[in-house]
């Protein structure tokens, strides 16, 4: 085994802890003063939500996202971080009250958003009694969709909520995941909500769970859309269409067919090229593409798929569509787990964990 593959085995063993960001030590009145049993989003040491994630990604994710939704159904949540992709109504009642944030985390399939009821609310102010309905996930302190992503401003994408009163307001989600964190301040304490799964018609963001083969599109508009794995994985793109087709041009007809008879097959470093529309594949230790470790972008058309898989041995596995506005762009992707064959080969990118950094 070579010292970078060595390496990456340490990559999949030590995993940090999940990291509280400053916008929920703010939330939580937590500045400079996060507990040592703190286990929502970040801990010096490897924690239990982590290592939770990774083996539900890989296990207990993949089963359910194979099985329709239950609806109607009742969840007690019970574990401090607890994940769900099945409708319902779900409750939690304290029973200690050690200053413990904790979250529940709910994701359903990529082409839905989640609309989340707060149908029953009784966790006083007092004592930091809080609960907070996120529009995403947040781990080690980062968000999905990270900030630039997503089209709603940070500080609208987290509602905070206390006391004992009735909330009117549904709270809906841009994509297909959203967290629900709270801190409960005396034994007792509770609350209830009720989750349902709608359909969303123009999917841009998505967290994946399992191995799968997905299509991002950007509908003709100026965004950045991004498919992301909590896993290290092999990218293939299965075909390509980005920063060729004019938006509203060429949907059919003979200069559409010219096109097409152009392929110009996978272009690669388009980005640094100085070209406005791309893929970005690559990986990062957490969630924010900010931090995004790039392996390759890549443009132009292809209805083939490509000979080369990007293989990324990181935390979190993410394919970026990076849209002008000016084209209508799509791209075909399939994304697998990585394996003992691909660890023992060559890898794009590695992602190391900041102490072997150091």
């Amino acid at each position: 085994m070579s010292p970078t593959q060595l390496l990456f085995a340490v990559v999949l063993l030590g995993i940090t802890g999940p990291a509280m960001s400053a916008r929920s030590m703010e939330v939580f009145g937590m500045e400079g003063k996060v507990p040592k049993n703190h286990h929502m989003v970040t801990l010096e040491k490897p924690s239990k939500l982590l290592t939770d994630l990774r083996s539900f990604s890989t296990g207990t994710a993949r089963e359910l996202m194979s099985k329709r939704p239950k609806r109607s159904s009742e969840h007690h949540i019970t574990d401090c971080i607890f994940m769900s992709s099945e409708e319902g109504d779900y409750f939690h009642k304290a029973t200690v009250a050690d200053g413990t944030v904790c979250g529940a985390y709910i994701f359903t399939e990529p082409d839905q958003n989640i609309e989340i009821y707060i149908s029953y609310l009784n966790v006083p102010c007092e004592n930091g009694g809080l609960v907070v309905v996120v529009d995403g996930w947040e781990l080690n302190g980062e968000f999905f969709p990270s900030p630039e992503d997503h089209p709603r401003p940070m500080r609208t994408r987290m509602t905070e909520l206390c006391g004992q009163k009735k909330i009117k307001k549904v709270f809906v989600s841009s994509q297909n995941v959203a967290l629900i964190q709270y801190r409960m301040p005396a034994r007792g304490s509770s609350f209830s909500f009720y989750v349902r799964f709608i359909k969303n018609p123009n999917p841009c963001n998505i967290l994946f769970q399992t191995d799968d083969v997905y299509t991002l599109r950007n509908y003709g508009r100026k965004s950045n859309c991004s498919l992301s794995t909590l896993f290290p994985a092999t990218v293939t793109v299965a075909a390509l269409d980005v920063g060729l087709v004019p938006v509203g041009g060429l949907s059919s007809g003979p200069r559409r067919a010219a096109v097409i008879e152009l392929e110009t097959g996978i272009v690669h470093k388009c980005q640094m090229k100085g070209l406005e529309d791309y893929v970005q594949i690559g990986g990062s230790a957490g969630l924010d593409n900010n931090n995004l470790m790039v392996a390759d972008t890549v443009c132009g058309l292809a209805s083939k798929p490509g000979k080369h898989p990007n293989v990324i041995a990181c935390d979190t596995t993410t394919v970026r569509l990076v849209s002008s506005g000016e084209y209508d762009n799509s791209v075909t992707v399939y994304l697998r787990q990585l394996d003992e064959q691909d660890i023992n080969g060559f890898m794009d990118v590695v992602c190391l964990p900041d102490e072997i950094q150091k």
